[in-house]
């Protein structure tokens, strides 16, 4: 070989691989998959999940079988001088539950697997990030309830988190003005009892195989994410609130009031400081204990240090395949 010929080999660049294209992202936040055989319109089924995870749906065959319990409390040293400035931005209403519904979402971004659910058996990612929240209309008695479904986006901050909840119990919780849900239970409310009966059957079983339409579900406080309730606003502490059999629904939680706790700091000095109580009931067969507590610390991080969650999240994590 010549050298012309060398120095022309050693002067050309390597050749460079093509740059690979960018995942498509939809509306949901995650990356857009193409439907499969087994998913349904609103969760993909996991097919590469471990086999004792998904052998625990044929043990447990009902959520009242899989009841987690779990109690802890948040920090508000940080939290209540920070809903505080946000209240003197503009945010009139901005409380607690707005962290909390933020920390939630921002931990699904990280740990996605609090987001599945089991249905008929098997077990899904859920397709989109829904909290429901029973809301009274009028902090009365005789005041009727209505459910709030809102929907997040997995990058969500705590500020598009205020925006989408309070744009959503404004469009529901107007005083005489009944929503979808109201509709629905008023519409059933006249069948005979015995046809609700088969009706209610007749529910489970297309629930069972996933043939139930997206519309209803999405109107369906058994179906969703998580759904949450404020103890506090009623002034008693949080409870323990079962999941249903009927619907997907992984996950109940329940904060109550604030109060002051008196602990001991790092040289045994006894300080106050303020707490609010929460208690989650969640379905065991959608991950193993390691991986809730995991989540449940990064809520507790990010409602403890709410400031956080003013930025997205760097990277969105996506559910195994």
């Amino acid at each position: 070989m010549t050298e012309e010929k060398i120095m022309q080999e050693e002067q050309t660049p390597p050749a460079q691989e093509p740059p690979k294209k960018k995942p498509q992202v939809g509306e949901n936040g995650y990356v857009v998959r193409k439907k499969r055989w087994g998913d349904r319109n609103d969760g993909r089924r996991l097919r590469t999940i471990p086999a004792m995870t998904k052998f625990m749906p044929y043990i447990m065959r009902d959520r009242c079988d899989a009841l987690n319990t779990f109690a802890d409390s948040f920090d508000l040293t940080r939290t209540d001088p920070f809903c505080r400035r946000k209240v003197k931005e503009g945010k009139s209403n901005f409380t607690l539950l707005h962290v909390i519904l933020a920390a939630y979402v921002r931990a699904i971004s990280q740990k996605p697997g609090i987001n599945r659910f089991v249905a008929g058996q098997r077990i899904y990612a859920r397709n989109d990030i829904e909290i429901n929240m029973v809301v009274k209309r009028e902090m009365t008695l005789e005041a009727q309830d209505t459910v709030v479904t809102v929907t997040f986006h997995p990058a969500d901050t705590v500020d598009e988190v205020y925006e989408k909840f309070n744009a959503a119990v404004e469009a529901n919780v107007r005083e005489n003005d009944d929503n979808s849900f109201d509709k629905l239970n008023r519409a059933l409310v006249f069948i005979p009892g015995l046809l609700i009966r088969m009706v209610v059957r007749l529910l489970f079983w297309a629930d069972y195989h996933g043939w139930l339409p997206r519309k209803l579900t999405r109107l369906s406080p058994f179906h969703g994410t998580m759904l949450i309730t404020s103890m506090g606003s009623l002034g008693i502490p949080p409870i323990y609130h079962h999941i249903y059999n009927f619907g997907n629904l992984p996950a109940f939680l329940a904060y109550g009031t604030k109060r002051n706790e008196v602990y001991l700091d790092s040289d045994g000095t006894p300080k106050r400081r303020r707490v609010v109580d929460f208690k989650a009931v969640t379905d065991e067969r959608i991950c193993d204990g390691f991986y809730y507590a995991s989540a449940f610390k990064l809520i507790k991080k990010m409602v403890e240090n709410p400031e956080l969650l003013e930025i997205p999240p760097e990277t969105v994590v996506e559910d195994i395949d």
